[in-house]
């Protein structure tokens, strides 16, 4: 759907729609080398696909609208932050912290936002992991920072978002309770699924080497890194406890 904007500005949608377009070539490309590093370094591939998409204007419309405000180009730019979005599948839980690790590390990103919706679920079982970040765009004449929403969560993680949104949609975002429940259980059974496939992942790592190996905890939502060289039986008493949570509507500023 084409949208029409108001002002002076009206003429610059276009503009801003290539610059988004930009944006998410230049991510896909940083995701593709680190994915191309890891490989050649670790012998391990943590992404195993990726996904990008410009939200259509009949949904820019609607948010902008939702939110009171008058449609122009301006807006959409400041008050949008997700026009442009990519979406990270990785193998284990372990990887979707490594990943925006190193996307947080690179010089020309800014981090502006984070949520971590897997450390602290949504009410519904949603889980995932948010970042909102910003990278130069060079035209001809200038230069803009372009915001891009990059959502990473695992394979298991993706299944049941995906089947949350069809029967979500089924009921017009109206679903019974009792099958709102239900997804909340499998949001649960999916979480033990990503736990019990990392341990596994984690046994045969100790297996080839029995000295010990290199991993990551992250012990709480500001994604702290604790790198450490250990066996199986000290993860055991590295396990993480997140008994109080911080509130999941809100993002954390960086």
């Amino acid at each position: 759907m084409e949208i029409r904007v108001t002002g002076e500005d009206a003429d610059s949608y276009e503009e801003v729609m290539l610059i988004y377009q930009a944006a998410l070539r230049q991510m896909e490309t940083k995701l593709a080398v680190l994915n191309e590093e890891f490989r050649m370094v670790h012998k391990y591939n943590p992404i195993e696909h990726i996904t990008s998409r410009i939200k259509s204007g009949e949904s820019i419309a609607k948010k902008i609208r939702k939110d009171g405000r008058e449609l122009t180009v301006e807006n959409i730019v400041r008050y949008i932050n997700d026009v442009a979005g990519i979406r990270v599948i990785c193998s284990f839980t372990s990887d979707i912290y490594r990943i925006a690790d190193a996307i947080a590390k690179q010089s020309d990103v800014k981090v502006l936002k984070v949520k971590d919706f897997i450390m602290n679920p949504k009410p519904n079982g949603y889980r995932s992991y948010h970042m909102i970040v910003a990278i130069p765009i060079f035209l001809s004449n200038k230069v803009t920072d372009t915001k891009v929403e990059i959502q990473i969560r695992t394979i298991a993680m993706d299944f049941w978002a995906s089947l949350e949104h069809k029967i979500y949609y089924k009921f017009e975002g109206n679903a019974p309770e009792h099958i709102r429940e239900e997804l909340k259980i499998c949001s649960e059974i999916t979480s033990t699924l990503d736990r019990r496939m990392h341990e596994l992942n984690e046994e045969v790592k100790h297996i080839s080497s029995p000295d010990g190996y290199v991993d990551y905890m992250y012990t709480d939502v500001n994604m702290v890194k604790d790198e450490y060289y250990g066996t199986l039986a000290e993860d055991s008493e590295k396990q993480i406890v997140d008994e109080q949570k911080p509130n999941d509507s809100q993002w954390k500023e960086i």
